[in-house]
């Protein structure tokens, strides 16, 4: 045996004679699998845009044949997935997979809902960005509406209490767009996320119907030191119908509403709720110029000019 052999079995040695470490760290082994999750991801899309994400898997396509085979393997991948999470917690083994299978079911039978809802947020897109030129343009690029759509699919899991995997599924979409949105938030119609990247919208987030958000928004809980205690607890923001919230702007706790046709300008930080129809704005900036005397720059008053309010 040389060194590097024996170095090697000195720390397996090590490795398995640290037991308690080991029970802990070998689970990985029987966690959900991260590709087969995004698969379904993947198929879910198709399923919902069928007319975009074509199967390529399929030589000659047919719609009902295509959604056919695609729904039947997203029910076949999802039921093993739940039933390694559900796996987890000691039950007996058929329990498990008849309710994984069940759970699997429910889920496939709300993907109309979840069609519908993203429809109306390809549409709020479109209505909102004038440098949208076509729904296909956002379907096909538009982070924003992945974001979404990935948070619709995993929301759907997070109410049939399938654990890990509606996270994980949120995580993906968070590592592809820079957007970070738990599946418990919970999202009305209209929804549309402007560029997006740095969005942070927190478990127990409500927004209602018709809500525009820009990059860097925080909606998110004033502290978690609390930890475990706050489970379950209204941690995070309600927004109302109709706001608009601009670039870099926070708002935290679960007691603080943002009330319906707000407008929040970039920027603010914000901890107590905003009564229906106001405008936020950040005061108070100081702009300063270095000019040349024979040229001057004309200097602008921040509290009279409105321009940098909407700045996205």
């Amino acid at each position: 045996m040389n060194v590097l052999e024996e170095n090697i079995s000195d720390i397996v040695n090590d490795l398995l004679d640290d037991s308690e470490d080991l029970s802990e760290t070998s689970k990985i082994f029987n966690h959900p699998d991260k590709e087969v999750i995004i698969d379904i991801l993947d198929s879910l899309r198709k399923i919902i845009f069928p007319g975009y994400f074509k199967n390529k898997d399929i030589k000659v396509f047919t719609l009902r044949n295509n959604l056919s085979m695609l729904l039947e393997d997203v029910v076949f991948k999802l039921t093993k997935q739940i039933s390694i999470v559900l796996g987890e917690e000691h039950r007996d083994e058929e329990e498990v997979i008849i309710t994984s299978r069940d759970k699997a079911l429910a889920f496939i039978k709300r993907i109309k809902v979840i069609r519908e809802y993203i429809l109306t947020d390809v549409k709020a897109a479109y209505d909102g960005d004038p440098a949208a030129y076509s729904s296909d343009e956002i379907i096909y690029s538009y982070p924003g509406l992945f974001a979404i759509l990935v948070n619709r699919i995993a929301h759907e899991l997070f109410l049939l209490e399938v654990p890990v995997i509606p996270r994980m599924m949120t995580e993906y979409a968070h590592s592809v767009t820079g957007i970070d949105i738990h599946p418990g938030a919970t999202i009305g119609k209209y929804f549309f996320i402007d560029h997006g990247t740095g969005i942070v919208i927190g478990e127990t987030t409500i927004i209602g119907n018709n809500v525009k958000i820009y990059q860097g928004v925080t909606l998110g809980a004033l502290s978690t030191r609390g930890g475990q205690a706050l489970k379950s607890k209204k941690r995070h923001p309600t927004i109302e119908d109709n706001v608009t919230i601009y670039s870099g702007a926070s708002i935290l706790g679960g007691n603080t509403v943002i009330g319906k046709d707000v407008v929040i300008g970039g920027n603010a930080f914000i901890t107590h709720s905003v009564p229906e129809g106001a405008k936020v704005s950040v005061k108070n900036q100081e702009l300063r110029y270095n000019y040349d005397a024979a040229n001057p720059i004309e200097r602008i008053n921040i509290e009279e000019d409105t321009s940098w309010f909407y700045t996205i």
